[in-house]
């Protein structure tokens, strides 16, 4: 069993910063990605930013420059510092992961999300 638990989300005014971060645990053999998601009301969930085991990153454009995503391999961690944080980067964040379990038995993983309110 895997699970995937994030922190680091609450309120802050337009401008500031906010550190998110997820740690993933149980039977895991070896993590492929780990990728940061949101989803605002009303809206699909969309990426945010993948951080591979291959030490590649991708950010969606909409936060390309503002928010960096960084990953612990030794501690199966993943954070994502966001900067220059705007209103329309209000969502419930979520911390995905697509990993082994066992040779040739891999599947992607959610963690519960964090709230994340960009308001004055």
């Amino acid at each position: 069993q895997v699970q995937l638990v994030e922190s680091g989300g609450g309120l802050v005014q337009p401008g500031g910063s906010l550190r998110l971060s997820c740690a993933a645990s149980g039977t895991i053999l070896s993590i492929v990605a780990m990728s940061w998601y949101r989803q605002a009301p009303g809206k699909q969930r969309e990426l945010v930013a993948t951080a591979t085991s291959g030490g590649s990153t991708n950010y969606a454009d909409s936060v390309n420059g503002r928010f960096t995503i960084s990953r612990e391999n030794a501690k199966n961690t993943v954070n994502l510092r966001m900067n220059s944080l705007k209103p329309e980067d209000t969502a419930v964040y979520y911390c995905s992961s697509r990993l082994y379990t066992a040779p040739g038995v891999w599947d992607d993983y959610w963690g519960q999300g964090t709230q994340v309110t960009v308001s004055s």
